[in-house]
């Protein structure tokens, strides 16, 4: 979730941005908001030591976050839809799922304090439902590359925050869902991954194979779009299969591996 909330937003909105006072509070609200969360992990860390494996999933988590996020990265993506679209499946398919592996919760609460419980809660009951968790996350992905709201991200520093924000956190929660859904929800997990394939893929569809430009005002190359296409159908799409495979896999290990329930107990011990 943290990088979910701190890097939520990169350096500045692609295309023209508002010039008024106070367009650049987005841009500034962000950059702190990742740097707090990288630095609240790192004092945390200091009384509430990680896994050597968790920290290092953390670290790379922020570095491609930063990356996707501010400089010349984020420069590129501004003139190629192309290249916006690895941004968004940097996002949503590197930065978030690295930061779910990498469990920073318990260092943020110890540098933050007991107040973070309450997210933590909150976000914990919406995990243990895969589904849900994949429609709000298919909700973001579809509205925020929908015309309207795709260009309004282009052109506002504030939408382009928000944007970005609710990819992160959409993101987390269902990686969180999928990747850490126990027995019961292994099952669950595995159709929300694939049910997010077939919604990706066919949004990628779409975008390759449409006849015009859908964003006007960002690329005039039609070619360029359907390399966007392209960039979610396909990696974008290996990325949500590998998982599904892993968790599947991985109940079905874990199934033979437990005693046949359907066998009589002759052990002796009360039921």
């Amino acid at each position: 979730m943290g990088v979910a909330g701190m890097a939520a937003g990169p350096v500045a909105a692609h295309g023209n941005v508002f010039t008024g006072e106070g367009a650049h509070a987005p841009i500034w609200a962000s950059q702190i908001l990742f740097v707090a969360a990288w630095f609240g992990y790192l004092f945390g860390a200091i009384r509430k030591r990680p896994e050597p494996l968790r920290r290092a999933l953390f670290h790379m988590a922020m570095l491609v976050a930063g990356m996707a996020l501010f400089g010349p990265f984020d420069d590129m993506a501004g003139s190629s839809t192309a290249w916006h679209m690895v941004q968004h499946m940097l996002l949503i398919t590197v930065v978030a799922p690295l930061a779910v592996l990498a469990r920073p919760l318990p260092q943020w609460r110890a540098c933050a304090g007991p107040a973070v419980d309450v997210v933590w809660r909150a976000a914990q009951r919406l995990t243990r439902r895969p589904m849900a968790c994949a429609l709000l996350h298919a909700a973001a992905i579809w509205t925020w590359h929908a015309p309207g709201p795709y260009m309004a991200a282009v052109l506002s520093n504030g939408w382009h925050v928000l944007e970005h924000a609710s990819f992160l956190f959409t993101g987390w929660l269902f990686w969180w869902s999928v990747l850490r859904p126990g027995m019961a929800g292994a099952i669950q997990a595995t159709l929300a991954l694939l049910f997010t394939v077939m919604h990706t893929g066919l949004l990628g569809a779409l975008l390759t194979f449409a006849p015009a430009v859908l964003y006007a005002g960002e690329s005039r190359e039609l070619w360029d779009q359907q390399l966007a296409g392209l960039v979610m159908w396909i990696p974008g799409g290996a990325v949500y299969l590998l998982a599904a495979a892993w968790v599947g896999f991985g109940w079905l290990g874990n199934r033979e591996s437990r005693p046949d329930s359907s066998r009589p107990d002759h052990s002796g011990s009360p039921t």
